[in-house]
């Protein structure tokens, strides 16, 4: 076992810990993420979606630290379009011998309330579906 220490840039995250997820989330099929910064646009898709953040799958992430601004369709309503700042939190650059899809984690900066309320109460409602399949 390593005696390595978990790499803390900011204090504000861990880049090496287990199950760093503190909200649940629900797994996306596809979910078309458009984002602007200094650099200019970029697109990329989500493939998973929780109250906090969501996963970007890319094959060029940004760098840990970056903020941007992204915008995207709620999954469960596309008539609502949200946009909002958030930053990067974890990336995994691209690797041909990994299963793991390249990307960037990131965190809504400011999310709506009523937004963040609404995904919460989503993937809640995916979760009990769930369970309830299970016990069938």
């Amino acid at each position: 076992m390593s005696n390595k220490k978990p790499v803390v840039p900011n204090g504000d995250y861990v880049l090496i810990r287990p199950n760093r997820r503190k909200e649940l989330r629900a797994d996306l099929i596809v979910l078309d993420v458009r984002g602007e910064d200094e650099k200019g646009f970029f697109f990329g898709y989500a493939k998973n979606l929780s109250k906090a953040g969501m996963f970007i799958s890319s094959v060029n992430p940004r760098k840990i630290g970056d903020k941007f601004s992204i915008s995207f369709k709620l999954p469960f309503d596309e008539e609502v379009s949200v946009k909002c700042e958030c930053r990067v939190v974890w990336a995994r650059e691209y690797d041909p011998k990994s299963k793991e899809s390249p990307g960037m984690g990131i965190k809504f900066l400011d999310l709506d309330y009523k937004i963040k309320k609404r995904i919460g109460e989503w993937i809640q409602s995916i979760d009990i579906e769930a369970k309830g399949k299970k016990k069938d």
